[in-house]
């Protein structure tokens, strides 16, 4: 356990952003140094059958070192950071015994990380945090998942009288852009389900996420001079607000939680002859997130009745609910909710509010439920993560292991 945050400090200082707009996976050349270094770093630990193939999916085994058959079971993590806002040139700060007050991240821009505002902060008192500099994001999304397998996989190397069967685990690229399971080799992973670590806060379980999809409108509009614009000028800018103002303003992110489904408008864009929108729409239960296309739909609609055909809407689906997939084996998740409860940690059992590789993996045939990594503010400045939920969930991968293979026959 002494390698978890050394590791995970390393794996951290490599930049590793995806990018939505590139065409290559992965989706930037830069991931290439992580994945190359957690190659070595398997063969380093005893891994066996350690592969990584043209796209940056790498995949490793731990045999099984007991004489029944038992389900081969797998864990996976993402080796992307989110585009959302920089991952270049991280430098973490340690706070050690955490006195649970403000934590001054920078103090020449005054960024402050204060349980007044998180107040998950004060549960962590005592504790050692790895929070960011204020200049960037962390990368606890997802290098926790990844220093915590291959801390659990050496841990299990080294104590042969821990009883396992066959284990998988792999790394994928991409993930933070909706792609980290599109190239994902199931088969080759061989694995009868797995577990994604990929959650927050210590106890998370989780195998239900949102239906999500990306929608992106495109208006145009017709240029004239505004001194004789009457009846003849077509404002992109305007139609795209008049967009905006037809959609439910309180089903945002910003005013909904727990299964409430939202539009996040995140980009937009526009000159009197065009204009964009970009937003993700995200929905739990089915029915409703098919109303939400239909809602945008209907706008659309309504927009060209009025204006004339200016406005064209196109939406891609990205990712379905696994819970319909996972519930038929349900047994999965028992199996971590007692490794969990058997080492005192209360499992919070809720609903995604995103996607994960799982939610795609479960309907490509590897049920994925997710599970804690510990951190906290993911995609941001204020981004941090609790050894002490690191060390936590390493100790939750090898009691999972060990438990699969004494009640599976």
């Amino acid at each position: 356990m002494e390698k978890l945050l050394p590791r995970f400090l390393e794996y951290v200082s490599i930049d590793t952003q995806s990018d939505p707009y590139s065409k290559t996976t992965p989706s930037t050349e830069k991931q290439w140094n992580l994945a190359k270094k957690l190659v070595m770093e398997l063969h380093q630990i005893g891994m066996q059958d350690v592969s990584i193939d043209e796209n940056a999916y790498i995949m490793a085994t731990l045999p099984s070192n007991i004489d029944k058959k038992v389900p081969i079971i797998g864990f996976i993590s993402h080796i992307d950071t989110t585009p959302d806002f920089t991952g270049k040139n991280i430098k973490p700060q340690i706070v050690e015994n955490y006195d649970g007050k403000d934590i001054v991240l920078n103090k020449a821009k005054d960024i402050v990380l204060s349980p007044d505002y998180f107040e998950d902060l004060l549960q962590y008192e005592g504790q050692t945090l790895i929070t960011t500099d204020g200049t960037t994001l962390l990368g606890a999304d997802d290098k926790a998942g990844i220093a915590e397998i291959i801390t659990a996989m050496e841990y299990l190397t080294q104590r042969p009288e821990i009883k396992h069967g066959e284990i998988r685990i792999a790394f994928t690229p991409d993930e933070e852009i909706g792609r980290g399971a599109h190239k994902f080799d199931v088969e080759k992973f061989g694995a009868a389900w797995a577990y994604t670590m990929d959650g927050s806060q210590v106890g998370e379980l989780e195998f239900e996420n949102f239906n999500a999809a990306s929608a992106k409108i495109k208006i145009g509009g017709k240029s004239v001079h505004p001194g004789y614009a009457k009846n003849k000028m077509v404002n992109a800018i305007g139609i795209a607000n008049e967009f905006l103002s037809l959609m439910p303003p309180r089903e945002v992110p910003e005013k909904t939680s727990d299964r409430e489904g939202f539009f996040h408008v995140h980009k937009i864009k526009g000159e009197i002859e065009k204009a964009e929108i970009e937003l993700i729409i995200r929905d739990h239960d089915e029915n409703h997130f098919e109303a939400r296309k239909e809602l945008l739909k209907d706008i659309t609609y309504k927009l060209n009745k009025k204006y004339g055909d200016y406005v064209a809407l196109h939406i891609d689906d990205q990712y379905r609910n696994m819970r319909e997939k996972v519930e038929p084996v349900f047994h999965i998740v028992e199996i971590a909710r007692e490794a969990m409860e058997s080492l005192g940690i209360e499992p919070i059992v809720k609903p995604i509010r995103g996607g994960t590789d799982g939610s795609q993996l479960s309907f490509m045939g590897l049920p994925c439920p997710n599970i804690f990594a510990g951190g906290h503010n993911f995609h941001g400045k204020y981004e941090y993560v609790p050894l002490q939920s690191m060390e936590k969930a390493v100790q939750v991968i090898v009691k999972i292991c060990e438990l699969t293979a004494i009640q599976i026959r």
